[in-house]
């Protein structure tokens, strides 16, 4: 019996024990999320940021990790987050560069790996490969984009492509102006947003090729003039994408089939009795695809909440004050939480809560300064 006693007494003090530390090992669980920041600079020290929320100390926190970069406006990580790709928006004999970094999680710290000059004025978008093997870089001012080969970060060009053409707003679209490159989900296409044609551009894509992007068939889709073919997405099942009509404050809904779009819908990002200038800048979706969100600077300075319906077209949520001037862009948490917003004009970052049965956003009273903040990308 006393032996039976004492082996009772260690088994329950072995549990007390171990749940004691399961629950300062949950106490302990990091709820804080990471961002890299893409910016337009004015000075040596201003570069890519790196922005900390932790919503539970309610703390916003920013600092420069990769200064002396010039315009850093877009910038992304590969997806075991040890490289870093970024544009230098700016123009030249050779165009705008693009810049490779090594990324350390553990100190987060910077180092450059290496920079190319990107054959085209004001580099504004990049985008890997599924494999992660060839970065594309859209060039806004140069109507182009070029492509390169990624050997252990450093940048060999292999092909730049150029868009010729115009539409019918003489201010904005007196030429080709290239505003987004991205990879279809079937790693096969690239589709090319040019704010200046009113076209997407479909690239089929062979990286066994020593020229690994072709006009596709048909190679591109002419939207409605003068809507200016911002970013788009594509939705996780390949179809529909999503494009930002900039000139129009719109969103367009268009379907894809084997390398071929159609219009399904367009949605305005304005309700009928606004008045005043327009821009529409970012497009997003939720994690699970049910919602979709738009951002509208101008005199709008809003952000519009969209539901995803089976057949993929839009339905309209509500539309939020974004808490600052020209929301370039914004970002959802990977874990489909919070929504934080960057505003050129007025150097700040808002942070909503956001209900993932409805998707609308409940602005919080948390924010943070930084200077021209005009990208975020998600850290792990």
């Amino acid at each position: 019996m006393k032996q039976r006693l004492i082996f009772l007494f260690l088994t329950i003090t072995y549990l007390m024990v171990n749940s004691c530390d399961e629950a300062q090992e949950e106490e302990q669980v990091d709820t804080s999320y990471s961002f890299l920041i893409g910016a337009y600079t004015e000075n040596e020290t201003q570069g890519i940021g790196l922005l900390s929320f932790d919503p539970e100390k309610n703390l916003l926190q920013s600092k420069i990790i990769a200064p002396g970069l010039n315009n850093p406006s877009f910038v992304i990580a590969n997806k075991a987050q040890t490289m870093v790709f970024a544009v230098e928006e700016t123009g030249g004999e050779n165009g705008g560069k693009v810049v490779s970094l090594k990324l350390d999680r553990q100190t987060n710290t910077m180092e450059k790996i290496d920079s190319q000059s990107t054959l085209g004025d004001h580099p504004c978008y990049l985008s890997l490969d599924p494999k992660e093997e060839f970065l594309v870089v859209g060039n806004y001012s140069g109507g182009n984009f070029s492509a390169y080969k990624i050997n252990n970060g450093n940048l060999e060009l292999v092909q730049t492509y150029q868009h010729e053409g115009q539409s019918i707003n003489p201010d904005r679209q007196g030429s080709p102006h290239v505003h987004s490159v991205v990879f279809h989900p079937n790693g096969k296409q690239l589709l090319v947003g040019d704010l200046g044609t009113d076209k997407i551009h479909i690239y089929d894509f062979n990286p066994n090729f020593a020229v690994p992007f072709n006009n596709g068939t048909p190679p591109y889709f002419e939207a409605d003039a003068g809507v200016g073919p911002r970013h788009l997405i594509v939705h996780p099942s390949g179809s529909p994408i999503y494009l930002v009509h900039e000139l129009t404050a719109e969103i367009g809904v268009y379907s894809y089939n084997a390398g071929s779009l159609s219009k399904i819908q367009t949605v305005p990002l304005t309700d009928e009795e606004f008045v005043g200038g327009i821009s529409a800048a970012e497009v997003r979706l939720s994690p699970n695809a049910r919602f979709l969100y738009a951002s509208n600077r101008g005199d709008a300075n809003e952000i519009s909440v969209f539901e995803v319906e089976k057949d993929g077209r839009l339905t309209f949520v509500e539309r939020v004050k974004s808490g600052g001037e020209m929301p370039r862009n914004f970002i959802i948490t990977k874990d489909g939480k919070y929504l934080l917003a960057a505003h050129q004009a007025s150097n700040n970052i808002t942070v909503f809560e956001r209900n993932q049965k409805t998707g609308k956003l409940t602005k919080l009273n948390i924010e943070g300064s930084y200077p021209k903040p005009v990208y975020f990308f998600g850290l792990d």
